[in-house]
C-alpha cells in the first residue's frame, strides 16, 4: 500500500450562491488544480460527493459534467452519496485508488446547492437520508432525531443545558475570523437559549444552517508529492463505516456506534491516540452532536464533553481545539461538501496559514456522521 498526500485545494465560500450546482463545484476543482501546479492531463480520476442534486436540482451526472466544464479527459469518474458522508466517503475511495496503485492523482470534490429551494421541498429532501419505512413514517425529522438525542443525554448525564448551548457561542466565535463562513456574527448563551424553539430542548442556534458551497483536493503518491508542492499534507489513515439506521435501533442513543468504530480504526492505523490530535474538524450538526461526537471519538470521557466546551477546553487555544472554522452551526452545512471543507480547513491548519491558526498544529482530525448515524467516515491528517 502507498502512502497519500493532499498537493492542492481549493473553495468557494460557504453560504447563499447564485451560481449552479457545477458552476460550483467546477470552480472548487479549477482551484484546487491551479493550487498544486498540475496540468490537467496529469489527472487520472475524478471523485464527486454529492448528497441532493437530484432532488433539489434536477441534475444527476455531476461528476462527468464538471470533469468535462474543468478540461478533464478520458477519465474515469463517479460520484458518491452518503448523506452528510457524502464527500468524506469520496476522500477516503480515492484515497484508496491511490495507496493500491490505481492512479497517481485524483482530484476529489464535494459539491450541495441547498438554499434555492422553498423549506418544504429542502426539508423533504434531506429526510431522504432516514429510512423511509420506518422514521419517514412517524415524520420525525433531523431536528427531531437531535432533540431526542439530547433529551436522553441531558437524562443519563449530570449535564447544564446551557453548557450545550455554548458549543454554538464558541463556533460563532470561531467564524467570526473565517471568510469562509456564512455565518460570522458574535453570539452570546442568551441569543442561544432565547432563540426559537425548533426540536425541544434545541433552540435555532442549536442548529446548523443550510448552505450552498463546494471543496476540493488534489491528492497524489506521497513519494510524487514533493515534485509537486513544498507543503504536502500526509493522509495518515481513513476510515468508512456504517451504524445504526433510526433512533429505535440504538440501545444507547446517547452513542454512534459508526464514530466510534470508525475513529479506532483511524487511530490505529495512523498509529496515534486521541491525545496525539493537535486539532479537530467534526460534525456539529447540531451543539449536542458536537459534545456527542467529541466523545465518540475519545477526547473526553462519556458526559463530559459539554463541561469540557464549557471550560474552553475546545477553544482555538484550548486542551484539544474543535471545529476553529466555526462548524457547521457557523460555517454552514452544503451536505455533500462538508466532509472536504473539513478537510481544507484542518489542512490549513497544518500548513500553518489558518485565521484562526491552532499553535504548533500537525497532525488533525476530521469527522461527518451521515443519516441518524447510519454512515460515518474519518480521516486523519499529518505533516511529516
Amino acid at each position: 500500500m502507498r502512502d497519500v498526500a493532499i498537493v492542492g485545494r481549493g473553495t468557494t465560500t460557504y453560504g447563499v450562491h447564485d451560481d449552479g450546482i457545477k458552476d460550483l463545484a467546477t470552480k472548487a476543482v479549477a482551484r484546487a488544480l491551479d493550487s498544486s501546479g498540475l496540468e490537467r492531463s496529469a489527472v487520472e480520476a475524478l471523485s464527486l460527493g454529492n448528497f441532493a442534486a437530484g432532488m433539489l436540482e434536477g441534475q444527476e451526472l455531476l461528476a462527468a459534467l464538471v470533469a468535462d466544464a474543468v478540461g478533464l479527459e478520458d477519465i474515469p469518474v463517479m460520484k458518491t452519496e452518503g448523506a452528510c458522508a457524502s464527500s468524506g466517503i469520496a476522500f477516503h475511495q480515492a484515497r484508496q485508488q491511490i495507496a493500491m496503485g490505481v492512479h497517481d492523482v485524483v482530484v476529489v470534490v464535494g459539491v450541495e446547492k441547498m438554499t434555492g429551494v422553498p423549506t418544504a421541498e429542502f426539508t423533504q429532501a434531506l429526510a431522504a437520508a432516514a429510512d423511509g419505512t420506518t422514521e419517514g413514517q412517524t415524520g420525525l425529522t433531523f431536528p427531531g432525531f437531535y432533540g431526542l438525542f439530547t433529551s436522553r443525554y441531558l437524562h443519563e448525564y449530570s449535564v447544564d443545558r446551557e453548557d450545550i448551548s455554548k458549543v454554538a457561542v464558541k463556533n460563532r466565535r470561531n467564524a467570526a475570523e473565517n471568510p469562509r463562513a456564512r455565518f460570522r456574527e458574535p453570539i452570546t448563551i442568551d441569543d442561544v437559549m432565547e432563540s426559537e424553539p425548533i426540536a425541544d430542548p434545541l433552540r435555532l442556534y442549536d442548529c446548523c444552517p443550510a448552505a450552498d458551497g463546494a471543496t476540493a483536493v488534489v491528492l497524489t503518491a506521497s513519494d510524487m508529492a514533493p515534485s509537486v508542492t513544498s507543503d504536502p499534507i500526509e493522509v495518515l489513515a481513513t476510515a468508512h463505516t456504517s451504524g445504526r439506521s433510526g433512533a429505535y435501533r440504538y440501545d444507547d442513543l446517547t452513542t454512534f456506534e459508526a464514530t466510534r468504530t470508525a475513529a479506532s480504526r483511524v487511530y490505529s492505523e495512523a498509529d496515534v491516540t486521541p491525545a496525539d490530535i493537535d486539532v479537530v474538524e467534526l460534525h456539529d450538526c447540531f451543539s449536542s452532536a458536537e459534545v456527542g461526537d467529541s466523545e465518540d471519538l475519545r477526547f473526553f470521557p462519556k458526559g463530559e464533553g459539554a463541561a469540557a466546551a464549557a471550560a474552553g477546553d475546545t477553544a482555538v487555544d484550548g486542551e484539544i481545539p474543535i471545529n476553529p472554522s466555526g462548524g457547521l452551526l457557523s460555517k454552514g452545512h452544503p451536505v455533500g461538501a462538508t466532509g472536504l471543507g473539513q478537510i481544507y480547513e484542518i489542512c490549513r491548519q497544518l500548513n500553518g496559514d489558518h485565521e484562526n491558526q491552532v499553535a504548533d498544529a500537525q497532525t488533525g482530525l476530521t469527522h461527518n456522521l451521515g443519516g441518524s448515524g447510519a454512515v460515518c467516515t474519518v480521516s486523519v491528517l499529518g505533516r511529516k
